[in-house]
Parts: structure tokens; sequence; C-alpha cells
């Protein structure tokens, strides 16, 4: 069954529960009052009678005489009951039929203290309801009884007409009930819609806000839509993760076929007797060197790679250092590699003098960061282009950074830079000493195992920075 069937079938078996349960209530005490107050007013007559003084024997009354005040008492039945038990007198309303009177066995037992009994006819027709006191005129017992006809047809016309009246009821609530939990179940079926549309494939359906925040339909719609955004991010990483993949075995088997074609060509042409002179073996076997070379390096720095992303923190021998080593250094190789540039070496931001930058790392690798900028700025500037290399500490970090002032990268460029095997220039071509485009993704892979980072400022025509930023020692 749906939910909304089970929540109808609920409500209403309790509502039934609760009608029959207030039924049985208010017709048990009516039952009860009617009984007490005829037990009033049986008493009162019987003490009443009680109490006369007894010289003789009882005339007995004329029967009409005695009809409007046995009405007017309430009581349509008297008798008196001598000390041996017999049924000696009594008066009785025409209106009552002899044999549905209580028998004579049932009589004798009623107690003397007042209190009220109920007595079954003698024909099993109706039931009585009797008082007796004991004479105080004289020997002998006094019972007054009325039948119970006329309470007990009240109390079941009650209960009729509250079993109609609750039948009514509940089929008219359970009608309501059914549409009000209809409309209260409209946010679900909504929220199914939405499930059922995303199932589909459309990860951008959102659940709309069907109540207040502060409800549990409200609340269940927020966590659902917290949850979507995740599932519609973590597909999108998914896809953007599988086209990094293939992108990167595209690039990966591009950068080794390109060595290894080079290998194996040459080594057929040995094979084929194609050099014959000992200056074209020499040649092909430099060739075969330079390939096997540039092979060995991409595989060392795919290795790299592979070993930052599993375990980072297992790469790094650390011991205390300060990056003005490094940033000394670095101003000398590049020197080395470009005489004809401008170089400067500063504060952090080109202001001041170096200043120190105390870190707890590993110097082989920071310097084969550093290494990778002032190459990447060497390679990717004209030659003569000015290069400014600052140091110090910023914001409770320690900082090293190499600027220069050449052309600069797009946004475009600037956001994939540090991606593997991205190059500005996509041409496949590897003159001038073009790398396989591993250098800056390897510099940040090494730089956040240190547990900083590498950031860049750039635009178009307006030079580069990289900067290295480490947690300070």
């Amino acid at each position: 069954m749906s939910l909304r069937v089970r929540l109808l079938l609920i409500t209403a078996a309790l509502l039934l529960a609760g009608l029959g349960l207030i039924g049985t209530v208010v017709s048990g005490r009516l039952a009860h009052y009617q009984a007490d107050r005829l037990d009033t007013q049986l008493r009162s007559l019987t003490e009443l009678i009680a109490g006369l003084p007894v010289s003789g024997p009882r005339p007995t009354p004329d029967p009409t005489l005695m009809d409007p005040a046995l009405d007017l008492i309430g009581a349509p039945y008297l008798v008196y009951v001598d000390d041996n038990g017999t049924v000696s007198q009594g008066a009785l309303s025409t209106r009552v039929n002899p044999a549905g009177l209580p028998s004579a066995e049932e009589l004798r037992a009623v107690p003397t203290d007042g209190s009220g009994v109920f007595l079954p006819a003698a024909d099993g027709s109706e039931r009585w309801r009797a008082v007796a006191a004991r004479n105080t005129g004289g020997g002998g017992t006094v019972i007054a009884a009325s039948p119970m006809a006329e309470a007990d047809a009240t109390v079941a016309q009650l209960r009729r007409t509250s079993l109609a009246g609750g039948a009514v009821l509940l089929v008219v609530l359970t009608a309501l009930g059914w549409f009000a939990l209809g409309r209260g179940l409209r946010p679900l079926r909504r929220i199914e819609h939405t499930a059922a549309a995303i199932a589909a494939g459309d990860l951008s359906r959102r659940v709309p806000r069907l109540a207040p925040p502060s409800t549990e339909v409200g609340r269940l719609s927020g966590s659902l839509n917290t949850m979507l955004g995740q599932l519609e991010r973590a597909f999108a990483d998914r896809a953007a993760s599988e086209a990094r993949m293939r992108t990167f075995v595209s690039d990966v088997s591009h950068e080794l076929r390109t060595p290894l074609f080079v290998i194996k060509g040459s080594t057929d042409l040995h094979r084929m007797g194609a050099l014959a002179e000992p200056s074209d073996v020499d040649e092909a076997m430099r060739r075969i060197e330079r390939e096997a070379t540039r092979l060995t390096a991409l595989t060392e720095d795919l290795l790299l790679l592979a070993q930052l992303d599993d375990a980072p923190e297992g790469q790094l021998d650390r011991a205390p250092m300060d990056l003005r080593t490094l940033a000394t250094d670095a101003r000398h190789d590049l020197h080395a590699l470009d005489p004809s540039r401008p170089l400067t070496l500063t504060g952090p931001d080109g202001t001041g003098q170096p200043g120190p930058a105390p870190v707890d790392a590993d110097e082989a690798r920071l310097r084969q960061v550093v290494a990778n900028l002032v190459g990447n700025a060497a390679a990717h500037t004209p030659p003569g282009t000015a290069v400014r290399i600052g140091v110090g500490t910023v914001d409770g970090r320690a900082v090293l950074e190499v600027a220069d002032s050449g052309p600069g990268m797009t946004a475009e460029q600037a956001g994939r830079v540090f991606d593997r095997f991205y190059r500005t220039d996509r041409s496949r071509t590897r003159t001038g000493g073009a790398n396989a485009g591993l250098g800056l993704a390897i510099a940040r892979s090494l730089a956040r195992a240190h547990g900083g980072d590498i950031e860049l400022a750039t635009a178009a025509g307006a030079g580069a920075t990289f900067r290295l930023v480490l947690p300070l020692a």
C-alpha cells in the first residue's frame, strides 16, 4: 500500500477507537446516572414507608387510585416481605404486566441496607431496580422496585445515535483525510518526480522549495538539493578526470613514441646496412643516446609525479634551511644561462631587500622547484628580458618568487599551465630544448608536498610572476 493509504488507515483506526471509547464511556456514565437516580427515588420511598407504624393487616389499596401515585414517585411496584420471607402485601401499577415481576426468591435476596440491585423478571422479559428497607414500625421489609425498560431504552438510543453519528463522522473525516493527505504528500510526489528526472540523466534538476526550512519537508528538500549538488559535481569531476586521463594517456603516448621511433629507426638503418661509414654509426649512436636520455628523464618525471600523488610526504627529507640560499643560487644559474638578462634580487613583491625565509624542507626538492621556475622564465621569454627574484616573509609565510617581463599568458593558459603535459605552445616539436610539459606540474606537486603551493599572477603582455609559498619553520 502507498504511504497515503497507510496513513489514512492508521488515522481511521485511531478515530474509530476514539469514537468507540467515547461512546462506551458516555453510555456507561448515562446508565450509571439512571441507576443512581432510581436508587435515590426508591430509597426515599422505602425509608418513608418503612417508618410508618403497623397496626394489624395492611389494607389492599385500590390500583386505580394508586397508579398516579406510583407513577409520580417512580416506583410502579411496592411490596411487603414479612420476617418469614413471605410476600404479604404489595402495590402494582396497572400498566405493569404481573408476569414480568421479579420472583419472590429474588425479592427476598434484596439487601436491606438501602443499596440498589438489579433483579431479573420472572419471565426474563426485562430487568428491575429494587431497594429494600427494614420496617421500623413493625417486622418485615419494605421493597420498592422500578423496571429499567425506560432507562435501558434511553441508553440503547444513545448507543445507536453514537454508532450512527460515529459512522457518518468516520466516513466524512476519512474522505477529508484522503484529500488532506494527498495535499500534504504533494511535496513528496514532486520530490519523487525530481528524483526520477535525475535518475533519467538530468543532473541539473533540483527539488523546488516546497515548504519553509523549519519543517521536515523543507529540511528534506534542502538536504536533497545539497546531495544533488554534490552528485552533480562528482559526476562533473569524474568526467573532467576521465578527459584529463585521456589527454594524459595521449600525451604520454606521443612523448614516448617520438624517442622510441628515433631509436627504432636508427637501429633499423644499422640492421639494413645503411650506416656504412663509422661517422654515420657514431651519429646514430648519439641520436639513440640523446633520445634514451630524454626517455629516461620523462620516465623519472612520471614516476616522481606518481609517487607524489601516492605518498607526497614520503618523498621528502626535511631539514631546516633558508630560501635566500636558493634565491641566490637561482640568480647565478639564470645569469649563466643568459648573461644578457637584467637580474635583480629583492624582497617579496619587488620591495626592499631580500629577507629571511626559514623553512623546514627538502633542499634538493626545492632546488628542483626553483630550477623549474627559473628554466620556465628563460624558456618562455625573449633573450635579454628582465627577471626579478624575490625572497622573504609575507603574512607569516615564506615566499620565493620569480617574476619576468615577458609576454605573459592569457587567463585560459594560466588556468592550465600546471596541468601535466600542457604547453602554451601546443606544437609537438622539440626545438630549443622544449620539454614535455611536466616541469610546472612537478614543481606544484613538490610545493604542496611541503604544505605550500605555487601561485601565478599573469596577464597577456604583462609578464608572469610565479610565487613559491611555504609554511615558516
